[in-house]
């Protein structure tokens, strides 16, 4: 089969390998679609795993061949995958830190060498531990749909962490695929959300997921030398909701700001966001990193904020099985209309092109998917 293959950083080759071979619990599964996600950019990037491996996870397509030990499922379903599953049962999934789990660490999904996703490749062997987490796509549904399941549930379990009150003030810095899915699943609940973002485009459409005020950021936010104070110019504000009027809208996230924000989310690895982010974000209010992932970056803090100030400095990481029927619901359901993130379809061929526009994305560009069958 044909595979995308990495060979050291940056450096990704159309080779050819052998389809994986399953065992008598595992499944076979050819790809029709799978999601270019940043942590697997970081990886070809900057080398932080050795070579060589075939990434993706973000992963739907059609079973193919079952082990006799599988009951669940069958030939031809279409399914959506999930590579890390935790065991539920030890020292780190009793805390619900699942991501420390040694067994969810393990990525239960390859096409080949070290395991690691194998979305980018033609066929992937699903190993026996991960099965759980596969979901059946209905038949309404897309594959570009069933690929989107995974980025979802991890935007789900970071929400879960937030705790959360109806009517919440959240700031959401960054408007990219990430970011929109953050606006949308908030607003669903209830949340009046602030969202900020560099490029204009992205902003109108997170009016469409649900924002309730927008504000154009400006590359220094959070930069303690910058003149400019943070927001304090919307770039726009939507209709209020329920015939509430545009002025008690506006003095009512003017409040919020004076007070400071609920939450704040930051989607971007950015310091400086997050550093604006504390100082928009009241006492006892938390503020969430979701993009700091790149082991070894430093910044400076200033830690009486947290101690004295109890403004909660938290992290999210992957995903949470118990919310992988929620985000198909949620999905599949279209109440996170995921067909409207994807804006881009790669071959197989054509993935380092994809992975470059990920990484550098321009205005037109949000979820970036390879194709790996030509068919779909």
């Amino acid at each position: 089969m044909r595979a995308v293959v990495y060979r050291g950083v940056n450096d990704l080759r159309l080779e050819t390998v052998p389809v994986p071979r399953i065992k008598p619990d595992e499944l076979l599964v050819k790809v029709a679609a799978c999601g270019v996600c940043p942590t697997d950019i970081k990886k070809i990037q900057y080398g932080t795993v050795p070579p060589p491996r075939i990434f993706g996870h973000e992963t739907a397509g059609t079973i193919v061949r079952i082990g006799a030990r599988v009951k669940k499922f069958r030939e031809g379903d279409r399914v959506a995958l999930h590579h890390h599953v935790p065991c539920l049962d030890c020292h780190a999934c009793r805390h619900c830190a699942f991501a420390q789990c040694a067994q969810y660490k393990r990525t239960g999904i390859t096409a080949g060498f070290e395991p690691a996703g194998g979305g980018y490749a033609e066929y992937v062997r699903v190993m026996s531990f991960v099965l759980p987490g596969v979901v059946k796509i209905p038949g309404r549904n897309s594959f570009l749909e069933g690929a989107m399941l995974e980025p979802v549930n991890t935007v789900l379990k970071a929400i879960h962490r937030l705790a959360l009150l109806r009517g919440d003030f959240v700031l959401v810095t960054g408007q990219g695929p990430i970011g929109l899915m953050f606006t949308r699943l908030l607003a669903l609940r209830g949340m009046n959300v602030v969202a900020t973002d560099l490029l204009p485009a992205r902003l109108e459409l997170a009016k469409k997921f649900g924002a309730r005020w927008i504000f154009r950021a400006h590359e220094d936010a959070g930069d303690p030398s910058s003149s400019q104070p943070p927001l304090s110019r919307p770039a726009a504000t939507l209709s209020p909701p329920g015939g509430e009027r545009a002025g008690r809208g506006a003095h009512s996230l003017q409040s919020a700001i004076h007070r400071g924000f609920d939450a704040a989310i930051v989607t971007a690895p950015g310091d400086a966001a997050v550093l604006q982010a504390q100082e928009l974000v009241r006492g006892g209010g938390p503020v969430l990193l979701f993009a700091h992932t790149r082991r070894g970056s430093k910044t400076q803090l200033d830690l009486s904020v947290v101690c004295v100030d109890e403004k909660d400095l938290i992290g999210s990481y992957s995903s949470d099985l118990r919310l992988q029927g929620e985000a198909a619901r949620l999905v599949f359901g279209r109440k996170l209309d995921a067909r409207e993130l994807i804006t881009h379809r790669f071959p197989l061929e054509q993935t380092p092109e994809a992975v470059q526009l990920a990484a550098r994305p321009d205005p037109g560009s949000l979820k970036i998917v390879v194709t790996p069958d030509r068919s779909k």
